[in-house]
């Protein structure tokens, strides 16, 4: 993904961090983000807890729900959005604890600031930058997460390689991502739309494991694998996406989508070095 193509991502995202507080995306007929977030893993109480405004509705997972926070733990959110699990972290690591969310677009990091805010969590801060070139310290971080962001890369061994940089000998990536079970046809490949919804810049399953196995880490595990279709409905922007992107009857898609794609929650660790 060139420049240009990277900015139209970012302005895109611009725009989502302006939707209206009750808005679950730009699409009509869009589904509650509580249902959305319920569907993807989130308990009840996760949902009530964070401010409203801070779930936009654009995960494929939860990278936290397998993951034990222990107070005093530094998390790192690649694309952390409107600071959604940002606050949930912020929640497990404590007030002794520090949750950093890492965005490219400044619109989010406003939204981020205003959540922060509201919830008054003074252990959480947002900071402007792109995943791939990290503003954050080497070997500073307790756990990374991500969750739907890195399919957005255009160079996602450099995503890896620099989340390997900041993690402390030991700690531990965990990130929700959408990937390919298969090549996608060529003009799915060249759609913006389904690019931005998460589908045209998506690596291939075991090209996405092999990234995280060339940066260093180990015990690389694919802890769960959910088809598209049980995760987003038709009114999700992924899923739009692809409905622009195929000229398919939108339920030969739905199928299609189940057979291209999936979201994966994937842990990995970097090894304590001697």
């Amino acid at each position: 993904m060139g420049t240009n193509i990277r900015e139209t991502v970012r302005e895109r995202y611009a725009e989502k961090a302006t939707l209206p507080e009750d808005g679950c995306c730009s699409c009509d007929d869009a589904v509650a983000v509580s249902d959305q977030a319920r569907a993807l893993g989130y308990a009840d109480e996760d949902i009530q807890t964070v401010p409203e405004g801070a779930n936009l509705g654009l995960g494929c997972g939860n990278p936290l729900a397998l993951e034990q926070l222990r107070p005093g733990d530094t998390v790192l959110d690649l694309g952390s959005g409107g600071g959604f699990d940002c606050f949930l972290a912020a929640k497990g690591v404590g007030p002794h604890g520090r949750v950093i969310g890492v965005d490219m677009t400044q619109e989010m990091i406003d939204r981020a600031n205003e959540n922060r805010a509201k919830f008054g969590a003074d252990n959480v801060e947002f900071r402007l930058g792109y995943i791939e070139d990290l503003p954050v310290d080497a070997d500073s971080v307790d756990l990374i997460i991500s969750n739907c962001v890195i399919n957005l890369s255009p160079d996602k061994q450099k995503v890896f390689d620099e989340a390997f940089r900041v993690l402390k000998s030991g700690g531990t990536l965990s990130v929700s991502d959408l990937v390919l079970l298969r090549k996608l046809p060529w003009f799915v490949r060249r759609s913006i739309d389904a690019y931005i919804g998460c589908v045209a810049g998506a690596a291939l399953k075991e090209d996405y494991l092999e990234f995280l196995h060339n940066t260093g880490f180990h015990d690389v595990s694919v802890v769960k694998e959910t088809r598209v279709s049980d995760i987003f409905p038709e009114s999700d922007p992924t899923v739009q996406s692809l409905l622009k992107a195929i000229p398919l009857p939108n339920s030969l898609i739905r199928n299609l989508s189940d057979r291209y794609g999936a979201s994966i929650h994937v842990t990995a660790v970097k090894p304590v070095l001697n």
